[in-house]
């Protein structure tokens, strides 16, 4: 039991370290752009609620060590809550295009090296799996905010798609059963962030940038459409089974 404390204490040690690296950034951030009250409660609630969650989840985990991936990845969540940060504040002043993609495009560039990390090290988790897909969707979801402010409100639908399908999981459970393992779903859910951070940029014409948005959205339509018709088609074979099972065993009988 002593052990376990042990352990744990120093679990909740990594995650304190991570919301004052967060904090750090932001002081920084702040210091460099001028960021106003928007960016600062924004970046402040992101790391409160970051440390608080991820320090509940590796309590109920009952991990022996946070592990170098999950590191990589709080890092990269550290980013993120430094372009949250940046994106609030861009409703209050002119956001600093440069260093908002800089930050993006480290976490973007940082998001297939936890995985490999994890792997090549033998530290691969459940929890590692869940925070690493957390970060990504709540970035997509931050950048479809910033974007969605230059090209409409449309954009808010690639962010708000993936929560909107856990919304929907809590009404209709079969929506929960663990999907195949899908070179495509990772392919679209990669261009995401990048389709994102390129319209984001503003270094393209207009057109150009509502067409990548746009082959954006479509194409996470299409994999989501997908999953769903995967999950449902799935779900109603297991009601059909008892139906079939006297005519197989009046089959088996002969």
């Amino acid at each position: 039991m002593a052990l376990n404390n042990t352990y744990d204490a120093r679990l909740q040690q990594e995650t304190a370290v991570g919301a004052g690296v967060q904090i750090l950034l932001l002081a920084l951030l702040g210091s460099a752009i001028g960021m106003g009250p928007a960016g600062w409660l924004t970046g402040l609630a992101f790391a409160f609620a970051t440390w608080a969650v991820l320090s509940r989840a590796v309590h109920r985990s009952r991990l022996s060590s946070f592990g170098p991936a999950n590191r990589v990845t709080l890092g990269r969540a550290t980013l993120v809550g430094g372009v949250t940060a940046l994106v609030a504040d861009s409703f209050a002043s002119t956001p600093p295009v440069t260093l908002l993609v800089a930050l993006t495009a480290v976490a973007l560039l940082l998001d297939g090296v936890d995985g490999k990390v994890a792997r090549r090290t033998g530290t691969s988790s459940a929890l590692g799996a869940r925070f690493d897909m957390e970060v990504d969707a709540f970035l997509i979801l931050v950048l479809s905010v910033y974007v969605s402010t230059r090209l409409g409100p449309w954009v808010l639908l690639i962010g708000v798609m993936r929560y909107a399908f856990v919304a929907a999981a809590r009404v209709a459970p079969w929506l929960t059963a663990p999907l195949p393992p899908s070179f495509a779903r990772k392919t679209v859910a990669a261009i995401q962030g990048i389709c994102l951070l390129v319209a984001g940029a503003e270094l393209l014409p207009r057109p150009v940038n509502l067409a990548v948005t746009a082959l954006a959205l479509a194409s996470l339509t299409w994999s989501f459409g997908r999953d769903v018709r995967w999950l449902w088609r799935t779900a109603r074979v297991p009601a059909a089974v008892p139906a079939e099972q006297p005519r197989l065993l009046e089959l088996a009988a002969r």
